[in-house]
């Protein structure tokens, strides 16, 4: 059985056409039968955004074949600005979607997107509305730049999952990415010459707007800010000149939160941006100042002593409230980072979570409102279903959740990847009703999501696969694939602990082609537990699937040892083949054996997983790697994720042998 097909559908109870939803709608009924649609009538609809989405639809459902002669999708919709509720109805004979207002229609056309099979639109009554307001995916174009394309395919995607927030990290340590006019020296002085031009930002916005999604542009400061700093250096707390950042630690260049013309800067960018952006909301950072700069300032401690400011977290106080001033001047809703959070910030202010789910209940409890995004960071490379289980939780001002997408180590050739499809998942915790909780279900869909991403444009399939292709060279891809799926990237930030990166570091190593998650060692791992549990059926397909991890060995061997980038991955392709070898000894009663092609004996198994195990962790050495594993090469910033499961298989086995040792003793 092929390696890359073997799929476990746990939900027989969801129908066939609902397994494509995701959100998840709040009230769903699934009917018999479909009714082909080619055509939808907007005379009840007269909105110009809504008419511009019923465009976009019918050009994308004409390309899943649409039947000549179908019936015509009748759209109503008021005139309610920020409503996204909709009400969906679809027979045999007709389809009607209503809505409060625009927004409404796009997201009940999506849902229809979604139930269109090469039969029609399946037929079924939803009634939807989003659970909270503020959905959001907040995307860093500093470390890595996006260029304009990149960005546009992220919003495709999230309005076909019905987000409708983009925050938009444009500066930091590493660049500054928006032209401005009044202070050219950012672009010039403050980028490595990639920043977007008003006209692509206005494009964008637009762009954005079209899909029901507000564009949050975040302009971090006090802290973070090294590239303004290298452009306009009279305005940072200690003498420049003051480089733009090449790596990503927290950096000392901070701005003088006591000069004037810090703040006439501020304004004046600010007031520029605010022509470029219009949405209300407008995110200023906060996070991670290193106060070192105002430490070593002799004027900047004179003048907190003399203003009663206590520390750092006073300084940082003081410049968030004249920050805040400018920003309520501008008719703009002020945004930062949970670190910003002071009693003397208005109360309109939104606080957004990032170091824990008590940061967020703080801010509320202080009457602030809230965004949550700890345990929706995408660059930690964890699990669709770890994400899943995240929730913002209840209360009048919790607005939603926001997932982060930072990219230190991600460009936008695999950005798409590292993004997608398990945005998906957070989509749904953040629109569907909190009672959506079905792990299975939900990864069940997300394979189905994946393949309209794909669809759609999105490229983390393709560029997954180009990748791997130009790694392989002149060889087939298909054994670096199966490879590949029997691993992960490792969590958290171990990646920053194993060699030194910068700005200009290629990311074109096996572990920047591979996606942070393993669906095909994930339903390896549900075929052990279900082998274990007795299922014949499992046992086999899981047999399979180990005898080619065991055998693709030898196919993938001269391809590693053929490309320098690859020839690092030689001891842990071995090791993922030894692994396989060591399940299907455990399937045939024989758990103790464990040997090397070379006849030498590998480390133990329970070695090997602690050094796994290690890697999995944030915050650990290399030299710690070193001392416990045998041959640390194999790590290589990569897990053998099937290494757990086979844990299990052999610890079955061996349980199993003795007990029937036991009874052959006591017989």
């Amino acid at each position: 059985m092929p390696l890359f097909f073997v799929f476990i559908l746990c939900i027989a109870a969801l129908p066939a056409a609902a397994q494509s939803l995701m959100p998840m709608p709040a009230q769903t009924s699934m009917h018999e039968g479909a009714l082909p649609v080619t055509r939808a009538s907007t005379a009840d609809c007269a909105d110009p955004l809504a008419q511009r989405a019923v465009e976009r639809f019918l050009t994308r459902l004409s390309k899943r074949g649409p039947t000549p002669n179908g019936a015509e999708l009748h759209i109503r919709c008021g005139a309610a600005a920020e409503d996204e509720s909709y009400t969906l109805r679809v027979t045999t004979s007709s389809a009607r979607l209503a809505a409060p207002g625009p927004l409404g229609v796009l997201r009940g056309l999506e849902t229809v997107l979604q139930l269109a099979t090469e039969k029609g639109i399946a037929a079924a009554t939803i009634e939807d509305r989003p659970r909270y307001r503020w959905r959001g995916l907040m995307l860093d174009v500093c470390r890595h730049f996006m260029p304009a394309e990149a960005v546009k395919r992220q919003l495709d995607a999230m309005a076909m999952v019905k987000l409708n927030v983009f925050h938009w990290h444009l500066s930091d340590d590493q660049g500054i990415r928006v032209e401005s006019k009044l202070y050219p020296r950012l672009q010039t002085h403050g980028s490595d010459g990639k920043f977007y031009t008003q006209a692509q930002i206005r494009e964008i916005v637009q762009y954005a707007r079209d899909r029901g999604i507000r564009v949050v542009p975040e302009f971090d400061m006090p802290g973070h800010t090294s590239a303004i700093l290298a452009a306009y250096p009279s305005l940072a707390a200690t003498p420049g000149p003051v480089p733009i950042a090449k790596t990503w630690t927290i950096l000392s260049p901070v701005m003088d939160p006591t000069r004037d013309e810090v703040y006439t800067f501020v304004e004046r960018f600010l007031g520029e941006m605010t022509t470029l952006f219009p949405d209300r909301y407008l995110h200023m950072g906060g996070d991670e100042v290193n106060g070192s700069g105002w430490a070593r300032s002799p004027k900047i401690q004179a003048f907190a002593k003399e203003n009663g400011l206590s520390g750092k977290a006073g300084i940082h106080a003081y410049f968030n409230k004249r920050l805040s001033d400018i920003i309520i001047k501008l008719n703009r809703i002020m945004v930062g980072w949970d670190e910003i959070l002071h009693p003397d910030l208005p109360d309109t202010t939104v606080v957004q979570s990032w170091r824990g789910v008590k940061a967020m209940e703080k801010a509320t409890g202080q009457g602030y409102r809230s965004i949550l995004s700890n345990g929706f960071y995408l660059d930690h490379m964890k699990s669709a279903a770890y994400h899943y289980a995240n929730d913002p939780g209840d209360g009048e001002r919790i607005l939603g959740g926001e997932a982060c997408m930072w990219v230190e180590y991600v460009t936008a050739e695999n950005v798409d990847m590292r993004i997608w499809p398990r945005m998906a998942a957070i989509a749904e915790r953040l629109w569907s009703p909190a009672s959506v909780r079905d792990v299975e279900s939900m990864y069940t869909r997300l394979r189905g999501v994946s393949a309209q991403l794909t669809e759609l444009g999105i490229q983390h399939e393709t560029s997954r696969m180009k990748m791997l292709q130009r790694l392989a060279g002149k060889h087939s891809v298909k054994p670096l694939e199966v490879l590949s799926t029997a691993l992960e990237p490792v969590k958290m930030y171990a990646r920053s602990t194993s060699r030194a990166y910068t700005t200009a570091t290629p990311m074109n190593r096996l572990v920047d082609s591979i996606p942070p998650e393993s669906l095909t060692a994930r339903q390896f791992a549900n075929l052990i537990n279900e082998a274990i549990g007795g299922n014949a059926g499992a046992r086999l397909t899981a047999r399979s699937m180990l005898e080619q991890w065991r055998d693709n060995h030898k196919a993938v061997l001269p391809i590693l040892q053929s490309n320098p980038l690859l020839t690092e991955i030689v001891p842990l392709a071995t090791m993922v083949r030894d692994i396989a070898a060591a399940g299907l000894d455990a399937l045939d009663g024989k758990p103790a054996k464990l040997m090397a092609g070379d006849g030498k004996r590998v480390p133990p198994l329970v070695t090997q997983r602690t050094c796994a195990a290690i890697l999995m962790q944030y915050g650990r050495r290399r030299t710690t790697v070193r001392r416990q594993c045998a041959e640390p090469r194999y790590l290589e910033e990569l897990v053998p994720v099937i290494l757990e499961p086979v844990r299990r298989l052999v610890d079955s086995a061996t349980a199993s042998n003795a007990s029937r040792d036991s009874r052959r003793r006591a017989g």
